[in-house]
């Protein structure tokens, strides 16, 4: 596997893979970090994962810079071809209502499209999970169609609900916790990506996707008060890629 070790601290490495972002890069990140955690290497303490690289922490006094580079370039050596593999798409449920939605109007302005043409396109593809980051929970989504594109508020909002859907520029993504935020929001899911109190907090992982699912007021409403009282089942789907 094609990749170049780079210091990352006192007691961190990067693994780069490449300078740009796409999926068969992403799928090399995703490979060696799993294939490293299988080798339950003594002295790593965590992972973390971003489009195009893999930040490996460590503890020096348990493992040598020296020890660490070795072990991951036997571990590369041996993982060397990324193979199709299922992958899960969680279909996440969302409002586009005005009430969530208030920027859909402007981003279809922009877009020279109706509201109902963007939710449309919104829906319609598969968002490929690059990496988690900025908030407990916030994925990077790749694939936001061009014709939805928008630019993100000039001043950003000091206040964002939690579980809204909002259009950054190229990306689009769900705002797990209450935070400031400066993209245009097009809609609300009562899902949480990030719950403290669930045995696991962070619901997506890397290299997994999303696909949007355009839902009613009422379903909403219904939907959060089975996620509130820990009954609501996720739909997630198997996929080969």
């Amino acid at each position: 596997m094609d990749y170049k070790i780079r210091l990352g601290g006192d007691s961190s490495i990067l693994l780069e893979f490449g300078d740009e972002i796409s999926p068969h890069i992403n799928d090399k990140v995703s490979l060696m970090m799993n294939a490293i955690k299988e080798e339950h290497i003594v002295g790593v303490v965590d992972y973390i994962p971003a489009f195009s690289s893999l930040l490996i922490q460590y503890d020096p006094r348990v493992i040598s810079h020296y020890e660490i580079c070795d072990r991951i370039y036997k571990i590369g050596v041996n993982n060397n071809e990324v193979k199709n593999t299922d992958k899960k798409i969680y279909e996440v449920p969302v409002c586009y209502d005005d009430e969530f939605g208030m920027d859909l109007a402007y981003v279809a302005e922009h877009s020279k499209l109706s509201k109902e043409e963007v939710v449309r396109i919104h829906t319609s593809t598969d968002y490929r999970i690059y990496m988690l980051g900025f908030l407990p929970g916030f994925c990077y989504l790749g694939g936001l169609d061009e014709r939805i594109h928008t630019p993100r508020l000039s001043t950003p909002r000091l206040c964002i609900p939690a579980g809204s859907v909002g259009i950054g520029g190229a990306q689009t993504g769900i705002y797990p916790l209450e935070s400031p935020g400066g993209w245009q929001l097009i809609g609300k899911t009562p899902i949480k990506p990030y719950d403290p109190y669930r045995k696991e907090p962070i619901l997506f992982t890397a290299g997994d996707y999303v696909r949007f699912k355009a839902i009613s007021k009422d379903e909403y409403y219904h939907i959060r008060e089975l996620v509130d009282n820990k009954k609501y089942i996720m739909k997630i789907i198997e996929k080969e890629v």
